[in-house]
């Protein structure tokens, strides 16, 4: 019913309301039940229709439902039983009167099915979608009428939804819902619009799933990416989570000089097979107070130590750590003495940064030769648009993980920032977006370190300087809620403790549905992903990092003969 104003009066005139035409109600399934009561706060409630058994539906499954205006895309949440009137069930039939139970099925008694409506496609005139793709999808905000009819979804439903992945295409397929052979897609434009995180307690495929989401990142070539690589996962090769002692390959093998390995341990990589591309160290004079302090925990260090650090830095500058390694027992004393410092505290500090240093011997050096920078080594290949995994080899401490991590990144931010600032006073191009990808994040992200940290203040810039992170941790309730509320798109593995559900969802609508399905999870390739990249919540079976899943990475225009050349030549140098 419209109404229109004439001559100060108000003229009512009523539109014919358009009923979906018998053709497109046969293209689809026989209809599921049909909407009979509901809010837009609430969600639906649908009748199961007399022909149907509710226990065929699952919880979680993909419904449409066809309204007047809208098509609706829905999720199947709580099921119940129901009957016209509790009498019925005072003298239910008997299992052997078949009869009278299929007289009172699906009338006298029914079922009843709560949904959840996600999105909305305008229909048109002629009944079909206005808008086709997701960035026309829009928010439910309103509700179909009653009676209006529900269909099971279909795989050009789901595709509409999600998108699907061809050449030309942002989206990258992640998986499949679990009761559907359709894909369900990351729209790569989103995913470097913010920063993401994969989520998921120890031995439920995170690995694999930061692998599977990097390689669709590299091969969309909407980003460039620096890899911590704690545990040698993604350059070269990897662990099998499935099949002792298998191996399975690593980015290089995949997208060959596209991405480039550094190291902190050329040992190890020789060892391994691998044949890094440089090796990275790192000078006293590049360790910062700030990248100290980091380590506190690690370190024991307390407030003494962190004054005495930064008095350190005032008198020697950026020589303080390596001034201080080399004080002996007269020097500290006259040092003491000069600068009021308590020898106490100044002893308690040069052990400790000892230990540090002994464990970091290999990379940390206390001068690094002229000319040569790995930071600036990385930045380059980085502007050139390929990806650098750092791998650490046997320096795999969190002490050394941090330190390592925090210097190259707050190194790199502070050319990134400079680059952009110089590009908007139109000096030079702006550098190729970067995400960093970090493990262990909780480390970095404390609720105490994540104001201090560069990993902090790049969540917080969002893109500001293009620049994002790929968080992924087994423990979501110990980085920052702030951090965490920053975060765009999040894919959850199984979480069992309470307060890393919790974390996980913060600040998510629906988050106490989204509770139980995230508690219900397999142990393996099962995964929830919801936020910025994907239009709704959805529950997936993980795609499979097989060969028929390498060979889909290929770049286009790139054979498969090509690929093989790559491999033996670099099966031939591996030796070095």
């Amino acid at each position: 019913m419209e109404r229109e104003r004439k001559n100060g009066s108000m003229l009512t005139v009523t539109s014919p309301v358009r009923q979906p035409e018998a053709s497109e109600v046969q293209n689809r399934r026989e209809a599921l039940g049909i909407i009979i009561d509901g809010s837009l706060s609430r969600g639906l409630v649908m009748r199961l229709a007399a022909d149907k058994s509710v226990e065929d539906l699952r919880a979680g499954e993909f419904v449409v439902v066809e309204g007047q205006k809208n098509r609706f895309f829905a999720i199947l949440g709580d099921i119940e039983l129901a009957a016209i009137h509790k009498d019925i069930l005072l003298n239910p039939p008997q299992p052997e009167e078949r009869l009278r139970r299929a007289v009172l099925a699906g009338t006298s008694a029914y079922g009843l099915v709560h949904l959840r409506p996600m999105v909305l496609f305008p229909i048109d005139e002629a009944g079909a979608d206005a808008s086709g793709c997701e960035d026309e999808l829009l928010p439910v905000r309103t509700v179909p009428a009653h009676f209006s009819a529900v269909y099971e979804a279909t795989q050009e439903d789901v595709s509409r939804v999600f998108g699907i992945e061809e050449e030309g295409e942002p989206y990258f397929c992640v998986g499949t819902p679990l009761d559907m052979d359709a894909q369900v897609c990351i729209n790569m434009d989103r995913w470097i619009e913010r920063s993401n995180a994969i989520f998921g307690k120890s031995g439920t495929g995170k690995t694999f799933l930061t692998r599977l989401c990097l390689c669709g990142a590299i091969r969309a070539r909407k980003a460039v990416h620096l890899i911590f690589d704690m545990h040698n996962e993604y350059g070269w090769e990897g662990r099998s989570e499935t099949a002792q002692g298998k191996k399975v390959r690593g980015l290089k093998q995949i997208f060959g000089s596209q991405v480039v390995i550094a190291t902190l341990d050329s040992t190890s990589s020789k060892i391994r097979g691998v044949r890094p591309d440089f090796e990275v160290k790192i000078g006293y004079d590049q360790v910062e107070v700030d990248d100290i302090l980091l380590l506190q925990d690690e370190l024991n260090l307390n407030e003494a130590a962190r004054e005495t650090c930064y008095l350190l830095e005032k008198i020697y500058n950026k020589d303080w750590l390596r001034k201080l390694l080399e004080l002996d027992l007269s020097a500290i004393k006259e040092l003491c003495a000069e600068y009021n410092i308590h020898s106490g505290a100044l002893s308690a500090l040069q052990r400790k940064l000892t230990s540090l240093e002994r464990d970091c011997k290999g990379f940390l050096v206390p001068k690094l030769p002229p000319g040569e920078d790995p930071v600036q080594r990385i930045l380059s290949e980085l502007q050139r648009g390929h990806d650098v995994v750092l791998e650490f080899g046997r320096h795999d401490k969190p002490r050394q993980y941090m330190l390592v991590a925090n210097i190259l990144t707050r190194r790199l931010h502070d050319l990134y920032v400079e680059q952009t600032e110089k590009a908007l006073g139109g000096e030079g191009s702006e550098p190729h977006h970067l995400i960093v990808v970090i493990e262990e994040a909780h480390k970095f992200l404390s609720p105490l370190l994540a104001n201090q940290t560069i990993f902090g203040t790049i969540a917080r810039e969002m893109r500001k300087y293009h620049m994002t992170l790929l968080i992924v941790d087994q423990r979501p309730s110990q980085i920052d809620r702030e951090t965490l509320s920053q975060v765009g798109t999040r894919i959850c593995c199984l979480l069992d403790e309470e307060s890393d559900m919790d974390a996980a969802l913060t600040g998510i609508m629906g988050a106490s549905d989204l509770r139980t399905v995230l508690a219900s999870l397999e142990t393996r390739q099962q995964a929830l992903i919801f936020g910025h990249a994907v239009p709704m919540p959805v529950v997936i079976r993980t795609r499979t990092y097989d060969d028929a899943f390498i060979q889909a990475m290929t770049f286009p225009g790139t054979s498969s003969r090509q690929n093989k050349d790559a491999d033996f030549e670099r099966e031939r140098d591996r030796d070095f």
